[in-house]
């Protein structure tokens, strides 16, 4: 197996991993990802980032050499002289998860449901898009030193439809965008049925990860090799992240002040039922409820096992732990099962490091009944480092999920009715009105 990364290569094929299960079977003497050819590298179960994922390990197991480099790299080597030009082509891996033939595999991503656990999903789509970041900033020179890549932000994750845990998946990525110093991957997550994913149907969700690239020396961004797309799709695809790209440097550019100064009246009525509920509490809504009353939360010391190889804990890992919770607190909140619909865009404000003390924080913002059948649960979430020997906590990462929920689950609820979420003080009331506003200038996918 191969991987085309230089800039004269003609147009490769993706590169399909198989995914195998990390467990070693009870019927068999030896787990499967143990082959006969033995090396003299250090074995990569004990390298970082090996114990969450059948997905990571599969994806260090191709790209040894180039993953090897990283975590060892030359002694004052020089950093990369001349950038490549590279296609799209050239980066393009899927995995492909054998559900219907490997029942441990199966196993290791059933949820209750019998659909596939959405938070490892998460977590693989992170280990897939940093892996194709790496392909596509490598120069193949082992004189040079590496680059320190790290994920900056996940523009948007949205579910088309539910994904069965019965049926072979594979995802499938490539580089669509490059900046001076930044990289978009962008994934699709395909149903395969009857072994076929012609269908357009078949793509069942669809993320875009942004990746930066720094010197793995000085701290300061690096840039990163040129990318050349050539079919139409990946022309189009590249103007479309060019366009989101410069929205973003815009709304920078300081258009929230201006926003503000026109949400008087829209945040007095978000206040003043929340004033109601803390003042004449017998007198407020019973089809409402308080933002803060939503509230869940949880804590961790992150562990050496959820690092990833530049040390430091793994996005991924963190997008998973604020899955979980989004998803307890919609269920707590609805009284019945959510079915998750996608992830906002996501900006990881700081790296987070082994031995953080880690808080998730989480509430429902906000609900959106313009549509009975299908309510929607918008619901955010915060990772705090916190430093109880300094006295200070930071925000890592704010999550946003939407969730409805389950069709067959309402129906067995009569009566059922998704509550009301109003604000009791300002700052909450300014951060539903901020959600609804980046919501409504969402561009459709």
């Amino acid at each position: 197996m191969e991987f085309n990364s230089t800039s004269g290569a003609a147009p490769c094929s993706p590169t399909t991993i198989p995914i195998v299960s990390t467990l070693a079977s009870p019927f068999e003497a030896f787990s499967p990802v143990t082959g006969s050819g033995a090396s003299a590298r250090k074995p990569i179960s004990l390298w970082p980032g090996m114990y969450h994922s059948p997905v990571t390990n599969a994806l260090w197991e191709t790209k040894s050499k180039i993953f090897e480099r990283l975590l060892d790299p030359p002694k004052d080597a020089p950093p990369q002289s001349e950038l490549l030009v590279k296609t799209p082509a050239q980066t393009r891996t899927s995995i492909l998860y054998g559900f219907s033939s490997d029942y441990i595999l199966r196993e290791q991503y059933r949820d209750p449901w019998n659909e596939v656990r959405i938070g490892k999903l998460l977590e693989d789509l992170d280990a897939l898009a940093g892996t194709i970041s790496v392909k596509h900033c490598s120069d193949d020179d082992s004189t040079t030193r590496p680059l320190l890549l790290v994920t900056a932000s996940v523009d948007k994750i949205v579910l088309k439809k539910p994904i069965s845990v019965d049926v072979d998946l594979k995802i499938v990525g490539s580089v669509i965008w490059v900046g001076r110093s930044s990289i978009e991957i962008q994934l699709e997550v395909i149903q395969l049925i009857n072994g076929k994913s012609d269908d357009a149907d078949s793509v069942a969700l669809t993320a875009n990860f942004i990746f930066v690239a720094r010197d793995s020396q000085t701290g300061k961004a690096a840039p990163v090799n040129r990318l050349l797309p050539e079919t139409e799709r990946e022309k189009l695809l590249f103007e479309e992240a060019e366009a989101r790209n410069n929205l973003k440097k815009r709304k920078r550019g300081g258009e929230r002040r201006e926003i503000e100064n026109g949400e008087v009246n829209r945040l007095e009525d978000l206040l003043s039922e929340g004033r109601i509920f803390c003042d004449m509490p017998a007198l407020a809504d019973r089809d409402s409820i308080l933002l803060r009353d939503t509230r869940l939360e949880n804590s961790l010391i992150c562990q050496p096992q959820q690092r990833n190889i530049h040390g430091r804990i793994f996005g991924g890992f963190l997008m998973h732990r604020a899955f979980e919770l989004a998803f307890s607190t919609a269920y707590a909140f609805a009284g019945l099962v959510p079915c998750f619909l996608e992830v906002d865009h996501v900006d990881f404000l700081r790296p987070v490091d082994v031995g953080d003390f880690l808080r998730f924080k989480s509430c429902v913002l906000y609900t959106e009944m313009e549509h009975p059948d299908q309510p929607l649960i918008n619901v955010e979430v915060v990772a705090h480092v916190t430093r109880p020997e300094l006295r200070s906590s930071e925000v890592s990462n704010t999550f946003y999920f939407t969730f409805s929920v389950r069709p067959e689950a309402k129906a067995m609820k009569d009566g059922f009715r998704i509550r009301n979420v109003v604000p009791a003080t300002e700052e909450e009331a300014r951060c539903i009105l901020e959600r609804m506003d980046a919501e409504n200038l969402q561009p459709s996918r």
